[in-house]
């Protein structure tokens, strides 16, 4: 074997172009995390919302007003008060939401997620 065949041989790395797909790739993933994650985050702090709000109880309006001001410090803006789902089972009040988010990609590509929660306990399996 000659000296320059034995050199390509041993010869590993990435291309430019491989080097610039990948960027573009993880760049995109980056740009659609950077999207979603606030979106859930806010999410998380609905469900922590409505479980201080129903620690306190009250009637209907007294909940959705408790949770109204729970948005103002939470910055939640997707739902507000009177968006809860509150009904009583028994001595025990349960209230759920359920909102979509639209979160624009690129011009024509939106991703759509829908969002949802309740204080009622998971039934046992």
């Amino acid at each position: 074997m000659s000296k320059i065949s034995k050199s390509l041989q041993k010869q590993q790395g990435i291309t430019l172009f491989g080097l610039i797909f990948w960027l573009a790739i993880l760049g995109f993933i980056a740009m659609i995390g950077a999207k979603v994650v606030p979106t859930f985050i806010e999410y998380n702090s609905i469900k922590k919302a409505i479980a201080s709000v129903k620690s306190h109880g009250g009637t209907v309006q007294e909940i959705q007003n408790a949770f109204d001001r729970q948005t103002d410090v939470g910055y939640i803006d997707s739902i507000h008060g009177k968006d809860l789902d509150v009904s009583k089972n028994g001595d025990d009040i349960e209230i759920s939401f359920a909102y979509q988010k639209k979160i624009p990609i690129i011009t024509p590509v939106s991703l759509l997620i829908d969002y949802s929660g309740t204080t009622a306990a998971s039934p046992a399996k």
